[in-house]
């Protein structure tokens, strides 16, 4: 199975471009999408959902045409967005058995079964009973999760799925994640470097609806292979080094400013080598588009 994107593009005024040109390949597994807030994420996950026309280019799924075949791609569908309204007086085991009839699992006894299993999966069978208006931002979050599983999809686009979640039920996510990518396409819309880096086993970086990048994490973090120097400076001091380095992010640490540039040799000056990461990659390229570092 594979879903293939070509030069897609959609603008909602003519000053506002939200995708430009995009093209991409996503094979069965995780596919991590990852950009800062405001990158276009959201309008690709919608536009591959088909809730919204794009102005031009094509997304197949195989042979299916997702842009002239909404109500086909719909049913073989699983989507959690960003954000999601609940119906605050029913139970989330009503909610999500109505649900299943809609996605068509006609059979009570089936749809009871189903039901079951989605809330274990998402560990929320427990509180199966209770109004989804009593629940947490979290425990809302793994219900949207619960609901995008239904109908055995051969699709599935989360939007920032782990927001709002806590570090167990993060992993317990993880997991779930990573076991349904076995069988399908996952695709993962998501600002957090560490989700794509734990889960995905390709992905792509894009920035004002551009990619700017696609490929393994594994090979792009080789990519930059003994490139990523870090020194401690005072803050005084980061604007000479941001015109004499390529620095491309900066973090505290116990009080302490540190800066990570991305340089072809050793640029001495108090530099050591680091190993460098998922986030040195994403950073640089975010910083080589802007010319602004990550502060």
């Amino acid at each position: 199975m594979q879903l293939q994107i070509n030069a897609l593009s959609k603008s909602y005024t003519k000053d506002v471009h939200a995708l430009k040109n995009i093209s991409l390949t996503i094979s069965q597994g995780m596919f991590g999408l990852l950009g800062p807030n405001g990158a276009g994420k959201s309008t690709l996950m919608r536009t591959i959902a088909a809730l919204q026309e794009a102005d031009s280019g094509s997304i197949f799924l195989d042979d299916l045409d997702i842009l002239k075949n909404k109500t086909e791609v719909r049913q073989i569908l699983g989507y959690l967005p960003q954000e999601f309204g609940v119906y605050p007086k029913i139970s989330a085991e009503r909610m999500l058995d109505h649900i299943a009839q809609l996605k068509g699992v006609g059979d009570q006894g089936e749809r009871k079964d189903l039901v079951e299993s989605l809330l274990e999966q998402v560990n929320l069978y427990q509180d199966r009973k209770k109004y989804l208006g009593t629940y947490s931002g979290g425990m809302k979050q793994r219900f949207g999760i619960a609901q995008a599983l239904i109908g055995d999809p051969k699709l599935i686009i989360v939007d920032e799925p782990t927001a709002g979640l806590d570090p167990a039920e993060r992993n317990r996510f993880y997991n779930l994640l990573s076991s349904l990518g076995e069988q399908t396409i996952v695709i993962l819309s998501t600002h957090i470097v560490e989700d794509v880096s734990t889960l995905c086993s390709s992905f792509a970086i894009i920035r004002r609806g551009e990619v700017l990048y696609s490929g393994e994490p594994e090979t792009a973090v080789g990519e930059i292979e003994a490139k990523i120097f870090s020194r401690a400076i005072s803050k005084a001091e980061l604007p000479g080094y941001q015109d004499a380095f390529n620095v491309i992010s900066t973090h505290l640490k116990t009080g302490q400013l540190y800066i990570r540039v991305l340089q072809e040799t050793d640029p001495g000056n108090g530099f050591v080598p680091v190993a460098p990461n998922l986030e040195d990659v994403y950073f640089s390229y975010i910083t080589a588009s802007t010319g602004i570092p990550i502060l």
